[in-house]
């Protein structure tokens, strides 16, 4: 599968544009040479002919003395030593944090105990405060010998004519401006991964952003493990290299927006303020009086979620290349007609934009149809330049359950949802079943209606109706799971599968399968008691993403009266106020965990199969979980993020079973947030469409078990004549090999 933007862990794209930035800022620093006063006047004289910015920019100096980072041997392989930029920027991109386990681990340097908090808590939390500095560690060495030199003015914004050559022999200068960079700094990042003794140590980061959080630039200073930030002898190189990285931000601003320079500088540092007080007036920009007294940001800075863009072939970013989405689908974005026409002519052709380009064409036409939402936010959510940390934080949405959606990781004295440790458990002994769901100003989620719904609910209008939600509520981007769940047992198994009289069952036995996300999310599944009263419902989440430590945990939520029962497996109970009051008997919710492959789970046959933006493409489990599901014949729904997610699933069932999937349908209760790709124009939401698995119909039989028709073959219109430039999109490459 080629295109992995709604299932791609937020933070890695964000680690990406950081290491992309800043392998660009270290190469062109680096080439500058002897001619190092000539190149600094010219860049000067550049930046003063820029527009001004009018928003306050910022010159964070954030020293790290306590984390020093190992590179595994894992990082070994790829184009030069450590990750390499192939790991975060090529073909092969991890999907998830935990897939650089085998690259990168942090350690601590006053106690040398290797703190494998893991690379999932210890990187959110140290990248996101230190701007993604230790997920960008191992190319960052780039930084550690540079000199004071400057960097290329024209660089800022490459004229794509001059690129598309070197693209056609194989990623051009980017690819050997990398391999070169790398090597230079092999022999210093060979010594900080090989001894243990001495990790690599970051140990200062210099970070300018705008005052409204979008990162502007980067600057890594690297020395062995007992290195510090030194004031005194390293302090003119500091301001050197500061000054450096604040032309570099103007003149090729990392975050979107054009070459700019800002009304005002404030710096986060008193010595570095008084160093650049006779630099900075060169460029035409205004330095503060006072350094910024700490390096915090106002209360209102979020590291904005609008990034920098990349290329679909070559991965460069938009602060490199000008990029333009095809001419034809407006679909896939591109640096230039010599990437378009290798997307175009890939082989085999079942995987070139020539075959997918009017297929992403018409997914395109329903982006009107996705964003068809009755909120009072929706114009802003399904906007392409969504602002996703921006709208969290406008609304205090910074703590429980909502650290989830975003890459700000609270801080120490914040509840936070530790993953893996039943932690629904531990913190609603102290509250009620809403408690992680609620953002920092007044409760979001009303008191449970007393009487259950009369009628099944088919939109989310009808939903918040019924439980007293104002349409500017924006729990709809929690509750898409249980109302997933909910829609799919009231509407679509009725329809597919008429013969389970599923309505009309006591208690129901539920797999949620490849389950991540999800369970990170479990006491949102509590409103399925509220919205199906009379059923006894058992949910157990399978997957080998899940935390080893949950596995086989189980645990009960009940509805008994006016208040909410949550019992371990161990049998000790604690009641919780619900502030309801309920009439009939307790029904129960239970919750089981399984931390292993869906073809590896033993026990009884489920009532219902359903997986979350599934990614049947991305995993090579679903080759076997799928011939499992098949075996067992229940019905099985997915959902996905996009149309183009559905048709790859659909080729991967028939590969794996033989069978295949229903046509897709929009989701009534699909997440409101649209997912913003990196490569891609392509509407994508958190559970914006469903299908079902058509099984292959058992030998002898003529008759499928499964109701419903299977989907036609992918018959794409005619592409147009072939005029040159107007070309388009692509297809996934993972699935076709798996497809081989």
């Amino acid at each position: 599968m080629e295109f992995v933007s709604g299932y791609r862990d937020e933070f890695l794209d964000f680690a990406a544009l950081l290491f992309g930035w800043f392998r660009k800022f270290v190469a062109e620093r680096g080439a500058v040479g002897a001619s190092l006063e000539g190149h600094r006047r010219q860049l000067e004289a550049q930046i003063r002919r820029l527009p001004q910015d009018p928003a306050l920019w910022v010159l964070h100096v954030l020293p790290n003395r306590n984390v020093g980072i190992s590179l595994g041997r894992g990082a070994e392989p790829g184009p030069g030593p450590g990750l390499g930029a192939a790991r975060l920027l090529g073909d092969e991109p991890p999907l998830h944090l935990r897939d650089l386990s085998p690259y990168i681990s942090f350690i601590s340097l006053e106690d040398g105990e290797e703190g494998e908090e893991e690379v999932e808590d210890e990187e959110e939390e140290n990248g996101e405060k230190k701007g993604a500095g230790t997920e960008k560690a191992e190319p960052e060495e780039g930084g550690e010998p540079a000199p004071t030199s400057k960097e290329s003015p024209q660089e800022a914004n490459p004229p794509g004519e001059a690129e598309e050559a070197e693209q056609e022999t194989g990623g051009g200068e980017d690819g050997c401006r990398e391999d070169r960079v790398e090597d230079e700094m092999g022999p210093e990042k060979r010594k900080g991964q090989r001894s243990e003794a001495a990790p690599v140590h970051l140990s200062c980061l210099l970070l300018v952003t705008d005052e409204h959080g979008t990162v502007l630039g980067i600057d890594l200073l690297m020395d062995g493990a007992q290195a510090t930030v030194s004031r005194g002898s390293g302090t003119e190189n500091l301001a050197s290299r500061a000054y450096a990285l604040l032309c570099h931000s103007m003149a090729c601003p990392m975050g979107s927006g054009d070459p700019r320079k800002p009304r005002q500088l404030t710096v986060g540092d008193a010595q570095l303020h008084r160093e650049l007080e006779s630099r900075v007036p060169r460029l035409g920009v205004k330095l503060a009086k006072t350094p910024m007294r700490t390096w915090g940001p106002r209360p209102g800075f979020t590291f904005a979620s609008l990034r920098a863009r990349t290329c679909h072939v070559c991965h460069r970013h938009s602060f490199e290349v000008k990029l333009t989405p095809c001419p034809q689908c407006s679909a896939v974005l591109y640096c230039g007609e010599a990437c378009l026409r290798a997307d175009w002519r890939r082989c085999p052709d079942d995987v070139s934009h020539r075959f997918w380009c009017p297929r992403l064409a018409a997914f395109m036409e329903r982006a009107g149809e996705l964003a068809s939402l009755p909120f009072t936010y929706t114009a802003e959510v399904t906007s392409e330049t969504f602002n996703k940390e921006a709208f969290l934080a406008s609304r205090g949405l910074t703590r429980g359950y909502w650290t989830q959606l975003s890459m700000l990781i609270p801080g120490p004295s914040t509840p936070r949802h530790p993953r893996g440790n039943m932690p629904s458990l531990s913190l609603l002994l102290s509250g009620d079943p809403y408690q992680l769901l609620q953002g920092d100003g007044s409760a979001l989620m009303p008191p449970v209606p007393p009487d259950p719904p009369r009628g099944i609910f088919g939109s989310w209008q009808d939903y918040y109706t019924w439980r007293g939600l104002s349409l500017d509520s924006p729990m709809a981007v929690l509750l898409t799971y249980p109302l997933t769940v909910y829609y799919v047992i009231t509407h679509l198994v009725p329809q597919s599968f008429p013969e389970l009289n599923i309505q009309n069952k006591q208690s129901l036995k539920i797999h949620v399968v490849e389950a991540g996300k999800e369970f990170d999310l479990v006491m949102v599944f509590w409103e399925l008691l509220v919205l199906l009263p009379h059923v006894a419902l058992e949910l157990q989440f399978v997957g080998d993403g899940l935390p080893p430590e949950s596995d086989q945990q189980h645990f009960t939520l009940q509805r008994d009266g006016p208040e909410v029962s949550v019992r371990p497996g161990s049998g000790v109970s604690a009641r919780l106020n619900s502030g309801t009051k309920e009439k009939g008997g307790r029904k129960d919710l239970q919750i089981k965990v399984s931390a292993r492959p869906y073809h590896l789970l033993q026990g009884p046959k489920p009532d219902l199969v359903i997986g979350f933006n599934s990614g049947f493409g991305l995993k090579d489990t679903w080759l076997s979980s799928l011939p499992r599901l098949q075996s067992l014949r229940v019905p099985a729904f997915f959902t996905e993020s996009s149309e183009y997610g559905c048709v790859m699933d659909d080729q991967t069932m028939a590969v794996a079973t033989g069978g295949g999937t229903s046509p897709p349908q929009p989701n009534p209760f699909r997440s409101p947030f649209r997912l913003r790709a990196a490569d891609n124009c392509m509407p994508w939401y958190c559970n914006a469409f469903i299908f079902h698995l058509v099984y292959k119909p058992p030998q002898g039989s003529g008759a499928r078990q499964a109701p419903g028709p299977a989907p036609p073959a992918p018959t794409p219109a005619a592409p147009p004549a072939p005029t040159r430039r107007r070309r388009g999109e692509k297809k996934p490459a993972r699935g076709a090999r798996r497809r081989r």
